[in-house]
């Protein structure tokens, strides 16, 4: 949160932002949501869960001239990692050695964090600063995923200044093959072990006397 913001959501929500809420109508019901907190400004253990969870990230820079930038980052779920309820880190592989957001947050710390699941359809938004960590090997080894094949160059850590989690709107349901996997082997699990049950009644149906 900025030193001259009233509320955690004035990081996004700046005086055009506000003026524009007033004109289309929603600026009261922003203005409730202000009064009775805001948005969060530390990992909550429900964000943390959902973070636990993700194979996906989209980090938004912007360069000193204001150009913005969207890179993808993912890997198995769990490559976000919570270091503190401030912060969250994770291993930059190497890439296309075009290197913007590096470029990017050397000009402007400023940064978000674009997360969606669209399992459970649901997204998060996440404001804050973020910096890259080079040449600490102990580091990177606490961020890198287990047995996952890619080779990282550094850390970056990422630290949270708000966050706000939107409604499912527009969200078009889509299930990772892992997940569906799993429900399928799951699945055979239950019906194997019911088939074994049901062999196992009949059997001692049939020795049974009439």
């Amino acid at each position: 949160m900025n030193p001259e913001d009233t509320y955690a959501s004035d990081i996004a929500f700046t005086p055009s932002v506000k003026a524009i809420q007033e004109q289309k109508g929603s600026r009261q019901a922003y203005a409730r949501m202000e009064q009775k907190g805001s948005w969060a400004t530390a990992i909550t253990p429900d964000l943390a869960a959902f973070i636990a969870h993700q194979t996906t990230a989209f980090i938004a820079t912007a360069n000193a001239s204001g150009q913005p930038y969207i890179q993808h980052r993912g890997g198995p779920a769990g490559f976000l990692r919570i270091i503190d309820e401030r912060t969250i880190g994770f291993a930059d592989y190497a890439g296309n050695r075009q290197y913007i957001t590096l470029g990017n947050l050397a000009d402007n710390p400023k940064a978000h964090l674009f997360l969606i699941d669209f399992a459970h359809r649901r997204r998060v938004k996440i404001w804050g600063t973020a910096r890259a960590v080079e040449g600490d090997e102990a580091l990177v080894s606490s961020l890198m995923p287990e047995n996952y094949e890619a080779r990282p160059e550094r850390a970056i850590l990422f630290h949270v200044l708000a966050w706000d989690a939107n409604c499912p709107s527009h969200i078009l349901q889509r299930i990772d093959l892992d997940d569906v996997t799993a429900a399928i082997a799951e699945r055979d699990r239950r019906i194997a072990e019911l088939e074994a049950r049901l062999a196992n009644l009949q059997g001692h149906g049939a020795g049974s006397t009439p």
